[in-house]
């Protein structure tokens, strides 16, 4: 099939729980790396040294373990701006997750400053928002006076960009979007919705947690006018440990923001008086950080890397295709979002089966060695669009087999013949 990962078996073999047989003798058949990937063995081996062998805090310790580990920890800063395409490896800020990230943006927004959120002031977002990027901006705007406003969807599960020149406006202080949704798997206009928000001033915040993982990411070779300004993903989702997430921030934005949270190694000086703050990345870095899982995902970008993100994302592009054509073969399953994978679409499907519960397709899939996601995907405001409370949905990665959708579509054409539908 033209498009996959010529060595995908080979691939299949990094990742050693895609070995596993479940009860009752089925092979696991992983369709749920949207929710989080699966693990290589080199990602947990770096891990695992680095806890056996080097562990020591960072910046703090004067002796060689302490050396060791801090060598470790910002190389994998370094690794994170290269896989981001970042213009300064200081830009790269770790937080434990891209919940957090959104959180240090949305918060810091809040406190004095250059760009604090006032009243009359706007936030837009977009309803196909994962709770991530819409609960912060909600307290935010709550605590601050400012005005939440959102793009609402089509019926093809795009953004409805019709009124874009009524959303976006002199107001519009920040402008805060998915680059690809986790229910949907729609890949949004980044470049065309930041040119318009720049064009009146408003940061530009884009969570990159489903693109990470599927996109080639060159910030620094983007049009300045195209670029946001502030982007966030988490670790988990591109072969890397839970625990560890990424917000990156142009230089002038970072220095802009004041700290989010208190502590050591955020700090130039203290005294009681008063204190003064790092630089940046330290700003936003209070406490021990997530240390051995930064350095599980600076293993897991570069292997990432070895193998290509746009390889990566032809694959995904062909399986997500295939499993389209697939699902769509079976009566009473509805996709909800682009159907066409040639169009603005990622590798996440989400899909009713009629006369089945989502929870009640998942446990029969369960069953036959077939792992999907069943629920609202923390995107209810998504689903309300579309009329449901829930939904299924499956996801692949560059792991991902033909031979795995076969499965999934047998799995489902089993479950309407087990709950007796159609």
């Amino acid at each position: 099939m033209d498009g996959l990962l010529p060595e995908l078996e080979v691939i299949r073999k990094d990742f050693p729980i895609l070995e596993r047989t479940l009860a009752g003798g089925m092979p696991l058949v992983y369709l749920d790396s949207a929710n989080t990937s699966q693990k290589p063995q080199v990602v947990i081996d770096t891990m695992v040294d680095h806890l056996e062998r080097h562990n020591a805090n960072v910046a703090r310790a004067m002796h060689q373990l302490g050396a060791e580990s801090t060598e470790a920890f910002e190389g994998a800063r370094d690794k994170v701006a290269a896989f981001i395409g970042a213009p300064e490896r200081d830009e790269v800020i770790f937080t434990k997750n891209a919940s957090e990230a959104l959180n240090l943006v949305a918060q810091t927004l809040s406190f004095p400053g250059e760009r604090q959120l006032r009243p009359g002031d706007e936030v837009v977002t977009t309803e196909m928002e994962h709770h991530s990027n819409i609960v912060p901006w909600q307290l935010v705007t709550q605590r601050t006076g400012a005005t939440l406003r959102w793009f609402s969807l089509t019926d093809d599960g795009l953004l409805d960009l019709s009124n874009i020149d009524e959303l976006i406006t002199e107001r519009t202080k920040v402008v805060t979007l998915t680059w690809v949704s986790n229910m949907l798997g729609t890949v949004n206009p980044i470049a065309e919705i930041a040119r318009k928000a720049h064009a009146v001033g408003a940061l530009v915040v884009v969570d990159a947690s489903q693109a990470a993982p599927q996109l080639p990411i060159d910030l620094a070779g983007m049009d300045p006018a195209e670029r946001p300004d502030l982007l966030v993903f988490t670790g988990h989702k591109v072969v890397g440990p839970t625990g560890i997430g990424v917000l990156w921030g142009s230089r002038e934005v970072l220095e802009a923001l004041p700290p989010f949270l208190g502590g050591g190694e955020m700090i130039a000086t203290v005294s009681m008086e008063g204190s003064t703050y790092a630089g940046i990345p330290h700003k936003f870095e209070a406490g021990t950080p997530p240390i051995v899982e930064a350095i599980g995902l600076g293993a897991a970008v570069e292997y990432l890397g070895h193998i290509g993100l746009d390889a990566i994302h032809r694959h995904e592009r062909t399986i997500t295709d295939y499993a389209l054509e697939g699902l769509q073969s079976i009566p009473g399953l509805t996709v909800l979002g682009p159907r066409d994978a040639s169009g603005p679409r990622g590798g996440a499907i989400s899909f009713e089966l009629a006369g089945v519960h989502p929870h009640d397709i998942a446990q029969v899939l369960d069953s036959r060695g077939v792992a999907v996601r069943a629920g609202h995907h923390c995107a209810k405001p998504a689903h309300a669009r579309f009329g449901v409370q829930s939904s299924t949905r499956m996801s692949s990665y560059l792991y991902t087999t033909p031979a795995e959708i076969d499965a999934l579509v047998e799995a489902l054409d089993y479950t309407r013949s087990y709950f007796k539908v159609g």
